[in-house]
């Protein structure tokens, strides 16, 4: 488990770190507009001539690069659940025309946005739902221990959760939270078909920690998972395939097992960092509580 390093509540950490979160809510929240880093700069209420480099020297990447990501993330997502043109796409996306868009997202996901769509990871997935689990379908049964997280909440799509991992890794970089490499968790409260996108509940965690730590932040919360069985898939490939993986797992895999559903979150860990990893070698363990006894009919 991770050890973690005390900090203070407030102190110049802290007012870069607030200065840091307000541009990463102006970035999500205007994805479709130009990003002028003048006016950014004003966001953050710094030196246009120094807040870029030390955005940078904070997220390990350039703001160019975080907004290319998140466009293109929403981009994929697009081309797997919905029925826009490739042309709408690629104009929200911020590409002039479908061909540069087509070199870019092929760079990114290893195929054109075109065949993405057709034969993407979210379509075998979908194809492989009425078969038995092959090979690169494997689940295991995991006792997994108590863990003790720190998070922050996010409402509204699983797909955004990304926006509360920015604002945790500014504040827990700042208070050294992440000096010992902690791991990546997201829990996600709510199911899909059953609550509204804009309530549904997730938490964007790291950890574990032995203790507690001091919370730097109002808006960090400690959390702690239930030890016991797990259902556990390896997810390897992009985050919008993962609806998907959950579409087999719950209605293929777990019917036909001998186990049951308890009550408690989906937990998704990430093994490693999109900021720096090829959408399609992103790899996530999916963890689906189970009853400690088998299932009896």
């Amino acid at each position: 488990m991770s050890a973690f390093i005390e900090a203070p509540a407030s102190g110049p950490a802290q007012r870069y770190v607030q200065r840091m979160c307000r541009v990463i809510d102006h970035v999500y929240d205007h994805l479709d507009s130009a990003l002028d880093l003048d006016v950014l700069a004003e966001v953050a209420c710094m030196s246009p001539h120094h807040w870029h480099r030390i955005y940078q020297s904070m997220y390990g990447e350039t703001l160019a690069r975080t907004v290319r990501r998140l466009r293109l993330h929403r981009a994929a997502a697009e081309l797997a659940y919905s029925a826009l043109p490739l042309t709408r796409i690629a104009r929200r996306a911020a590409y002039p025309s479908l061909p540069s868009f087509s070199r870019t997202f092929k760079a990114a996901y290893g195929v054109p946005p075109a065949r993405y769509r057709a034969l993407g990871q979210h379509r075998s997935f979908t194809l492989q739902q009425a078969q038995p689990p092959g090979e690169d379908l494997q689940v295991s049964i995991e006792q997994l221990p108590e863990l003790k997280l720190l998070g922050i909440a996010h409402q509204g799509s699983y797909m955004l959760i990304g926006r509360a991992f920015d604002r945790l890794f500014a504040h827990t970089a700042a208070s050294g939270l992440l000096q010992h490499g902690p791991r990546c968790f997201g829990l996600y409260l709510d199911d899909p078909s059953q609550v509204p996108e804009r309530l549904r509940r997730s938490v964007a965690a790291i950890g574990p920690f032995t203790a507690p730590p001091s919370l730097p932040h109002a808006e960090l919360q400690p959390c702690t998972t239930h030890a016991g069985p797990y259902a556990t898939l390896l997810h390897r490939g992009p985050y919008d395939g993962m609806h998907a993986s959950y579409r087999w797992l719950l209605g293929q895999w777990l019917p036909h097992s001998d186990y049951d559903a308890a009550d408690g979150p989906l937990i998704e860990e990430y093994l490693n960092n999109p900021r720096d990893t090829a959408p399609s070698d992103l790899l996530t363990r999916i963890h689906l509580p189970l009853r400690a006894e088998t299932g009896q009919s």
